[in-house]
């Protein structure tokens, strides 16, 4: 069977647990660029947030390869993690979550932006420690003033280039957005997959019992370790399997 070459928008936020919700989604992050790697997608950081030196605040990147949205659109939802932090002395076990969005690439025809609405600002690229990859400002930030949605883009060398990528993930939000609102108004139930509640636990990372559990299938994944190295396979294939399953009925 042929695979469609897809290119989708990765977006990764900390939410509950200060420090420890920012490794949790800096865990994310690796997990997906390992797994990226191993599936021969192109994987590109688009933009962070650096929280701590191993965490995220926020980050965005771009992955484009053979299947890759159908693979990952089950990932968006809210990712929970329960663990002794390591800055934790007494041995409690924490709970944080990171949220994680996956969109696909709209077409421009697809939506209609108004440039009258954007609000363009340039800056300098930066690396991690704030040391300056260019000195030149060529990083793109665009703020869509109707709905308050904002991205940016540092990974090119150019405007021209980072600008064309901030704007398709803008019409990717934009799109999902329209989605969302449409969904709403129709009152329409959304599928299990891919697309439930943004605010929704979707799966939980539990370490002292070395056990993920996915609460749309109810299936539980062990090997913690090893999954978050990339091994992410067998979540994929467990997806591909509830969804045959469902057809079927």
């Amino acid at each position: 069977m042929t695979q469609e070459i897809q290119k989708i928008i990765l977006e990764i936020r900390a939410g509950a647990g200060g420090d420890e919700a920012a490794i949790f989604a800096g865990d994310l992050a690796r997990m997906y660029q390992k797994y990226s790697v191993i599936r021969g997608w192109k994987f590109i950081v688009e933009d962070f947030n650096a929280e701590t030196f191993d965490g995220f605040k926020s980050f965005v990147a771009t992955i484009e390869g053979p299947d890759a949205f159908t693979d990952m659109q089950q990932e968006s939802g809210v990712h929970r993690v329960q663990r002794v932090p390591k800055t934790e002395r007494q041995g409690r076990i924490h709970t944080s979550t990171a949220s994680v969005l996956v969109m696909p690439e709209v077409k421009a025809t697809e939506v209609e932006i108004n440039l009258g609405d954007l609000d363009v600002s340039f800056f300098r690229s930066s690396g991690p420690g704030g040391q300056n990859v260019n000195k030149v400002e060529t990083a793109v930030r665009i703020v869509h003033k109707p709905s308050g949605i904002v991205v940016s883009s540092q990974s090119g060398r150019s405007q021209f280039g980072n600008r064309e990528t901030a704007m398709g993930m803008l019409r990717a939000k934009l799109y999902d957005l329209k989605l969302q609102e449409e969904a709403s108004k129709l009152g329409a139930l959304r599928t299990v997959i891919g697309t439930g509640d943004r605010s929704e636990k979707i799966r939980t990372y539990h370490f002292p019992e070395d056990r993920i559990t996915d609460h749309r299938i109810g299936k539980k994944f062990h090997n913690i370790e090893k999954i978050l190295e990339g091994n992410f396979q067998p979540i994929v294939d467990a997806f591909k399997e509830f969804k045959k399953t469902q057809k079927e009925k």
